[in-house]
């Protein structure tokens, strides 16, 4: 009977709702902004893992996505905690190990015919010969 005096929250009977509008609109920017923050947050250990290039970056992200599917917050720990740790390189020094030991093996000499190279025998001692320590024995009996 008097819409001039309801408040401006309530919608008129003719008109749209002017506050749900607003409302659903803050609404979809509010669930947006929540879930872009909680991707950001989810990704973490794996953003910290791939900007100090740590050699566990691949685990990092698997255990990260294990996380997101099972919802196991676990899984996000573990990975956080991985990224964190500087693991040492082991495998830098152990293909040096190798690649010498290829350079050494490539070194040698091999035969062409598939020969075994004889190396010169040592002379075995003469027989009537006595040894320092066949010495030592017979001069005390």
């Amino acid at each position: 009977m008097a819409p001039h005096h309801l408040p401006f929250y309530l919608a008129p009977g003719s008109g749209t709702d002017t506050l749900m509008v607003v409302m659903g609109v803050f609404l979809i920017g509010v669930v947006l902004w929540v879930g872009t923050l909680y991707w950001k947050l989810h990704s973490l250990p794996e953003r910290m893992a791939h900007k100090s290039q740590k050699l566990q970056f691949e685990f990092v992200a698997v255990l990260g996505l294990i996380s997101l599917f099972t919802h196991m917050h676990i899984f996000w720990i573990a990975g956080l905690l991985l990224a964190m740790v500087d693991l040492p390189d082991f495998g830098t020094p152990l293909r040096s190990i190798a690649g010498s030991v290829e350079k050494i093996a490539d070194a040698t000499p091999a035969s062409d015919a598939g020969e075994v190279q004889a190396e010169p025998a040592v002379a075995p001692p003469p027989a009537d010969r006595q040894g320092p320590a066949k010495e030592k024995e017979h001069s005390h009996a």
